[in-house]
C-alpha cells in the first residue's frame, strides 16, 4: 500500500511539474510555427536596401507565451535577437487577455476562457484569475521588465518625443529595437471606463476594441450579434481619443468598423488583416472598407498567416499588399504579421527581408517599399502618439 501511495505521489508531482514547465513550451511550439525555419536567399539589392529601412510590424503576441523576450529560442516567431537579425526597428507587442474555447472565425461567445489555464500554467499573479485588466497590466509589466534588463537595446515607445528620440538613436545603432504596447479586445477594461486610463498609465498606446467575441464595447467579426459600437463603446472611443490612444479595428464587425469611422476624430489602424478581394473571409477588409479607412487617414497592416492571405506564402502576402496599395494608396499600407498569435507563418521575424525582396521583384519602387516596410507606421505613430511622455489623467 505504501508503495502504491508513493507511486501516486510521484505521478502527481511529475504531472504538476510537467504542467508548469513542459506544457506551456509544447503548446507554444505547436501553436506558433513556421512553414520553414530556413530563410530564403534574397537579392543583393534587397539585402542592401533592407539594411537602410525603418522596418516596423504592427502586431505580434509574444508576451502571451511566457518566454524571455531577451533570449533567443527555437520556437515561436519573435524575440529580441531575432528582431535584431531581421533588422526590425519597431515591434508592436499586443496583449491577449481572453480567448474562447474552440476559437473560430465564424461564431464565438465569451463564456469560456482559454487564457485562464495558460496563465495558471505560467504562474501569473493570482489577481489575473479574476480580472482581465490584471492580465493586461501584468503583461505590460513583463515588457517593461524586459526593457529594463535589455541595457538600452529596447525602447518602450509611449509618445511622439520618445519615438523621435528612438529614431535618432537607432540611426547610430541599428541593433536597437522600439516596442509599442497594444491590446486585443477591450473586455480587458472589466467593464469600467476608468480602466482606459489605467491601461494608458501602464504604457498602452493602441487598443483593439474587440477580439474573437462580442464584448461590452463593440461587436466582433467573429461574435454572435454582428452589431456595432455600444453606448459604453462610444464613451471608450472618446476617452481613447482624448488620451491619444490609437483605435485598432482588427477583428471588428463590419458594423463596428462603420460606426467607429463615423465618430472617429483621429485616424484608426487595422493592425493585422487581409483583404477580401485576395482572400475572402470574415475578418478581411472589403475594398469599400479599405477606401473608408484611407479616407479617415488610417493604416492597415497586412498579415502573414492563412486567415489573412489564405496560404502563408510570400506570393500571397505580396498580392495582398499590392491590392491594398492599389485601392488605398501606398501611404496607408503596412506590415501586421500576427507573429506568435497562434499562427503558422512562412518564417519567423528574421525573414521579413524576404518581403523587401519580393516587393522589389514585383516592381515596387524603393521609396514605396520603404513606406510599406515601416515608414508608414513610423509616420503614423509620429502623428498620433501623445506629444510628450504622459500618464493617465
Amino acid at each position: 500500500m505504501k508503495k502504491i501511495l508513493l507511486g501516486l505521489i510521484v505521478l502527481l508531482v511529475t504531472a504538476v511539474v510537467a504542467f508548469f514547465t513542459i506544457v506551456p513550451v509544447v503548446v507554444d511550439g505547436r501553436m506558433n510555427s513556421v512553414v520553414s525555419p530556413t530563410i530564403p536567399d534574397v537579392s543583393p539589392r534587397a539585402s542592401a536596401l533592407h539594411r537602410t529601412l525603418f522596418v516596423a510590424d504592427l502586431h505580434a503576441d509574444e508576451l502571451l507565451w511566457g518566454r524571455d523576450l531577451l533570449e533567443r529560442v527555437d520556437r515561436g516567431h519573435v524575440d529580441l535577437p531575432r528582431l535584431q537579425e531581421g533588422k526590425v526597428a519597431l515591434q508592436v507587442f499586443s496583449v491577449v487577455t481572453k480567448t474562447p474555447r474552440d476559437m473560430n472565425y465564424g461564431r464565438n461567445t465569451g463564456e469560456t476562457d482559454n487564457i485562464a489555464l495558460l496563465a495558471l500554467a505560467q504562474r501569473w499573479p493570482s489577481e489575473t484569475r479574476r480580472s482581465l485588466r490584471a492580465r493586461a497590466t501584468y503583461q505590460a509589466e513583463r515588457l517593461q521588465d524586459a526593457v529594463l534588463r535589455a541595457g538600452g537595446a529596447i525602447t518602450l515607445i509611449t509618445s511622439r518625443d520618445s519615438l523621435e528620440a528612438f529614431v535618432e538613436r537607432r540611426g547610430g545603432d541599428p541593433m536597437q529595437v522600439g516596442a509599442l504596447l497594444a491590446i486585443e479586445g477591450l473586455h480587458a477594461l472589466d467593464g469600467e471606463l476608468a480602466s482606459v486610463d489605467v491601461l494608458f498609465a501602464h504604457g498602452y498606446r493602441m487598443m483593439g476594441l474587440t477580439h474573437f467575441f462580442d464584448n461590452e464595447v463593440a461587436a466582433s467579426a467573429h461574435g454572435v450579434s454582428q452589431g456595432g459600437l455600444t453606448p459604453f463603446g462610444r464613451q471608450v472611443v472618446q476617452r481613447m481619443e482624448q488620451l491619444g490612444i490609437i483605435v485598432d479595428l482588427a477583428h471588428a464587425s463590419p458594423r463596428t468598423v462603420q460606426e467607429v469611422l463615423a465618430v472617429a476624430t483621429r485616424p484608426v489602424v487595422v493592425s493585422h488583416t487581409g483583404v477580401a478581394a485576395v482572400c475572402p473571409g470574415s475578418r478581411n477588409l472589403t475594398d469599400a472598407q479599405l477606401r473608408a479607412i484611407a479616407a479617415n487617414g488610417g493604416l492597415i497592416g497586412i498579415g502573414y498567416w492563412d486567415g489573412a492571405v489564405c496560404a502563408p506564402t510570400i506570393e500571397n502576402i505580396v498580392k495582398a499588399i499590392q491590392h491594398a496599395v492599389s485601392v488605398m494608396g501606398v501611404r496607408h499600407v503596412a506590415l501586421g504579421s500576427d507573429f506568435d498569435g497562434a499562427t503558422k507563418t512562412p518564417w519567423d521575424t528574421r525573414g521579413v527581408v524576404v518581403i523587401t525582396d519580393a516587393l522589389l521583384k514585383a516592381g515596387m519602387r524603393e521609396d514605396e517599399v520603404a513606406r510599406v516596410m515601416g515608414g508608414n507606421t513610423r509616420d503614423f505613430l509620429w502623428r498620433l502618439l501623445p506629444e510628450a511622455q504622459a500618464h493617465g489623467r
